[in-house]
């Protein structure tokens, strides 16, 4: 018999590319740019209008998703994945934390001589 895993009231969705259900906070909701423009934006927030698609924010599930063209059928008309590529899997020639330029100073506190 298999087991179930129990979600409590949480929104079940299911990914884009590899197809496995999983909750809201597990996954990526994607939506199409609009007004005349084929990009799939990432939503943040999960508040952006119109119809969303969702997917793990894992390189393997954006691979599948793009060789089985489930952007174009889930959000019809988005094709451009730039910035869905670019949230999963950051430039490596970025550095992720920016050096700081000063040195740290230590405050003064008048007692030393």
């Amino acid at each position: 018999m298999a087991e179930v895993l129990s979600t409590g009231n949480q929104p079940q969705r299911t990914c884009i590319g590899c197809r496995k259900k999983g909750t809201r906070s597990q996954l990526l909701r994607l939506v199409a740019a609009g007004s005349g423009s084929t990009a799939v934006l990432v939503d943040e927030r999960r508040r952006m209008a119109g119809r969303g698609a969702w997917l793990h924010p894992s390189a393997s599930c954006l691979a599948l998703a793009i060789k089985r063209r489930a952007f174009g059928r889930a959000l019809p008309g988005a094709t451009g994945t730039a910035a869905v590529e670019h949230w999963i899997t950051p430039d490596p020639n970025v550095d992720a934390a920016p050096v700081a330029a000063t040195p740290t100073v230590q405050p003064e506190s008048g007692s030393e001589i």
